[in-house]
């Protein structure tokens, strides 16, 4: 059978001579809209998206899709259950940018611990504060790794050389095949995490996951880094683990919503007050992207892609 794909998103340049060479067909439509990808969409059997575009049901009534491909780690823009329920294979691409995700954490934990970016801010002012700025090194702390699958397991084998103890709770995990971190149930998770790293997709079961709750069964007073997704944990609640100073700083690369104009007047305001507190260190939702993974990305994708039509 010939497969022809339809591309919705901007991909890496490479994506045309990947899906020629295991002779894929493909109309490469990045600016396409939602309305004009429904006109369409019946006349092809795979369809690639990034994170502009829903795949729900309103999008692929009357669509003869075989697969649905997702530029990136998370899905949580497809209905899962629907294209299952349909036959529709997905995949995504997870291992594409999970070095960019680890390095990118690391050096967010880098930035708290030395205090890299307030040192910088008081000096273009003017303020030279040795002491104020001493910091704490990564090698005498415990990194709790909370999920444990692609981004998690490349972040804990990047900690390895700084000598710190690094620790991961994952609810689907009973072992791992790597010597990159502990294993340890929620209770000691709780108990013995001094620096957070959230790693987990964005599910119902996650979602807001990372409440007043959940910050209060920590029993040190955290470092909390989300490279993960913003609604896994909510602003509010975070501001209030700050106030209550069960986190001490945080390093935030997701926001629950990342278009300023379209915040509520809640969530701005609670953004403000962060940025105010002087705890919080933010990037623009950038940690799996740089010009490796954009690529690398590409070429995950159209293996499986490939695997996939290798198996019929």
């Amino acid at each position: 059978m010939s497969f022809h794909c339809l591309i919705v998103d901007k991909l890496h340049d490479s994506i045309g001579p990947l899906l020629s060479a295991i002779n894929l067909d493909y109309d490469y439509m990045p600016d396409i809209s939602r309305d004009e990808i429904k006109e369409i969409l019946a006349n092809y059997e795979g369809l690639f998206i990034r994170s502009k575009t829903r795949v729900d049901a309103d999008l692929i009534k009357g669509a003869n899709l075989k697969f649905v491909a997702r530029a990136g780690a998370g899905i949580d823009n497809l209905d899962q259950e629907l294209l299952e329920e349909k036959g529709i294979e997905i995949f995504n691409a997870p291992e594409g940018n999970r070095d960019a995700v680890g390095e990118h954490t690391v050096g967010m934990i880098l930035n708290l611990l030395h205090n890299l970016t307030q040192s910088h801010n008081q000096i273009i002012a003017g303020k030279w504060d040795r002491e104020g700025n001493r910091g704490r090194e990564l090698g005498s702390l415990t990194v709790g790794i909370f999920g444990y699958g692609n981004a998690g397991s490349t972040l804990a084998k990047k900690l390895k050389g700084f000598g710190c103890r690094v620790i991961a709770y994952d609810k689907y995990l009973d072992k791992t095949d790597d010597s990159d971190a502990e294993l340890v149930d929620l209770k000691t998770f709780y108990r013995e995490t001094e620096i957070l790293s959230m790693h987990l997709p964005l599910t119902n079961e996650t979602d807001q996951l990372a409440s007043t709750e959940f910050f209060n069964k920590f029993t040190h007073s955290i470092i909390f880094l989300n490279t993960a997704r913003g609604e896994i944990a909510p602003l509010n609640d975070i501001l209030k683990a700050i106030e209550d100073k069960k986190i001490l700083q945080v390093g935030l690369d997701v926001l629950e919503c990342e278009k300023f104009a379209k915040m509520t007047d809640d969530q701005s305001n609670t953004f403000n007050r962060l940025k105010e507190s002087g705890k919080a260190l933010f990037t623009p939702h950038v940690a799996g992207w740089t010009f490796e993974s954009y690529r690398r990305i590409n070429v995950v994708l159209v293996e499986k892609i490939g695997a996939f039509l290798d198996r019929g």
